[in-house]
Order: structure tokens, then C-alpha cells, then sequence
């Protein structure tokens, strides 16, 4: 599946990349590559085959939440090493645009 130069730019745009014109060449070829494989993939006949997620058996690795209380001496040690506090709140930047 080949893609033009346009569909290259535009999933550069989606992902907030700026490519140069080099970039868009081997970029292109690549993903066009990566497409043609998954292309190949679909015709694979895969009836009798269970539907797979993972492959390790493991369930749930994470671990689970708690919640901790501190002593005023905690939080206030922890409030110091803030660069900015709003209402004994340690301010952050915003990192989304919305």
C-alpha cells in the first residue's frame, strides 16, 4: 500500500512532527511497508484460532492503590520541596492544551 505525500504529512501533523522532505520520503516508504505487511495479515485464515490479549497468563502485575496518611510534619516537609503552592496545593504546569 503506498502512501502520497499528502497522507505522510497529514499522520505527521496528527502526531505533531515536522518532517523535512527527506523524512517524508523514508518515513513514507517505511509505514507504506508496515501497511503492505498488515495487508498480507488480513488474509491469513484464522478460523479456529482463540482470540489472544496476551500470551504470559500473568493477570494483574499492578499494584494496588493505598492510601497513606501523613503527619502534619510530612505534609509540611513535602509542601517545602514545592517550587509553587496555590492553597497548600503544590501548583503545577499545565501540560495539556485543553
Amino acid at each position: 500500500m503506498q502512501l502520497s505525500k499528502e497522507e505522510i504529512q497529514h499522520i505527521a501533523n496528527l502526531a505533531r512532527l515536522e518532517l523535512s522532505e527527506e523524512e517524508i520520503k523514508i518515513y513514507g516508504e517505511q509505514l507504506s511497508h508496515i501497511l503492505s505487511y498488515i495487508d498480507q495479515l488480513k488474509e491469513v485464515d484464522t478460523a479456529g484460532v482463540e482470540p489472544t490479549a496476551q500470551v504470559t497468563g500473568m493477570k494483574n502485575v499492578l499494584r494496588s492503590d493505598e492510601i497513606v496518611k501523613w503527619d502534619k510534619k510530612q505534609v509540611e516537609q513535602a509542601l517545602k520541596q514545592a517550587s509553587e503552592l496555590k492553597d497548600k496545593m503544590v501548583k503545577v504546569k499545565r501540560i495539556l492544551n485543553q
